[in-house]
């Protein structure tokens, strides 16, 4: 009977994809000698495209867990020097900020930093940002007028707003949005406002869930990422026909946006590939992947193009938010206080 011996690093693969979330069993062993692990919060097909496209391109092998924002930042944290991830891919940047604090990160390269513009990356070097999306308000055409839109999401906390709009709060999209709100106005205003999201606003898990209430006439609007929207038109448009996007630029806090970020883990035993992933993500081919895919999130490397069909990340207006400052423990607190979470 031949014996079965496993690296201790394709053990700790193993046991921690245990914890709730997703893995690619017929890697797992390859990634302990020829290969990296990505623990990956993005949407899962673009991290799928990104991660076939650098294989393809290198012949490194990657093995990806997929999981949430919040909850991979925070099984990150939890094994601390003993991770198996080599990098770690965000949808929104509160996730990066958590793990940054705690010291798990490596400096990334500098010449993949210098592929991205200062905005779309942390002040200290240690994580950037790989993609961007707009908070939207998504509207029923069919029952609001332009003239009729709130012009600032601030608005939204009117009593004649009272019962409909909508959101997704549990979600981090949702939170990353109150991050920038915090950032952008402080604590009191942040919490006033929190305060009548609570009474004024329905709740739905997840923005395309929202999305899909605001086209079949439950609600009037929605505060979204505006990808979402293009996605479902890409495809049938059958839960967006009757829904337009209002942005509201000014850099107003609805206008902000949101940076996915990506980051190396200073525990990981592959450094050299692992860098070698990022720089190909912010690198022309992975931003083509955005450009010309089906993911519609913004490009962010220096001279790369967006998908044509969005509206310029110049025209969004969005207000000057620095990522490395988004704070979303403090939003969890005010979001409990509130009742909301």
């Amino acid at each position: 009977m031949k014996k079965m011996i496993f690296s201790a690093r394709a053990v700790l693969v193993l046991g921690t994809a245990l914890v709730g979330t997703t893995i690619n069993f017929t890697t797992a062993f390859a990634a302990d000698s020829a290969g990296i692990v990505v623990y990956n919060a993005q949407h899962e097909s673009l991290g799928k495209a990104w991660i076939d496209g650098f294989t393809k391109e290198t012949g490194i092998k990657v093995t990806i867990r997929n999981g949430g924002d919040t909850e991979m930042a925070n099984q990150i944290i939890q094994e601390g020097a003993n991770s198996p991830a080599d990098v770690f891919l965000t949808e929104n940047s509160p996730a990066m900020t958590l793990v940054d604090t705690k010291g798990l990160f490596a400096p990334i390269d500098t010449d993949t930093l210098a592929q991205v513009p200062e905005t779309f990356k942390s002040a200290d070097g240690k994580w950037t940002g790989v993609a961007a999306r707009s908070t939207v308000f998504a509207y029923d055409k069919t029952k609001l007028k332009e003239a009729d839109l709130p012009k600032s999401m601030l608005d939204l906390a009117d009593p004649k707003w009272k019962g409909r709009w909508a959101a997704s709060p549990t979600g981090a999209d949702f939170q990353a949005i109150v991050s920038a709100l915090l950032e952008l106005k402080g604590e009191d205003e942040t919490a006033k406002w929190l305060k009548a999201l609570k009474e004024n606003a329905t709740f739905y898990k997840g923005n395309s869930v929202a999305m899909k209430a605001v086209n079949a006439g439950q609600t009037e609007g929605a505060v979204i990422y505006h990808y979402y929207w293009f996605g479902d038109q890409a495809k049938t448009g059958e839960n967006s026909k009757n829904v337009a996007l209002h942005y509201f630029k000014n850099q107003d806090p609805g206008a902000f946006v949101s940076i996915s970020g990506g980051g190396v883990l200073a525990s990981s035993r592959h450094q050299k590939e692992a860098q070698a992933f990022l720089k190909y993500v912010t690198g022309k081919a992975g931003q083509a992947i955005l450009r010309d895919g089906d993911s519609f999130e913004y490009g962010v490397g220096t001279g790369d193009a967006s998908n044509p069909k969005l509206v310029p990340l110049a025209d969004l207006q969005a207000p000057k938010v620095e990522p490395s400052k988004l704070n979303s423990a403090k939003v969890t607190d005010l979001m409990t206080a509130a009742g909301i979470l």
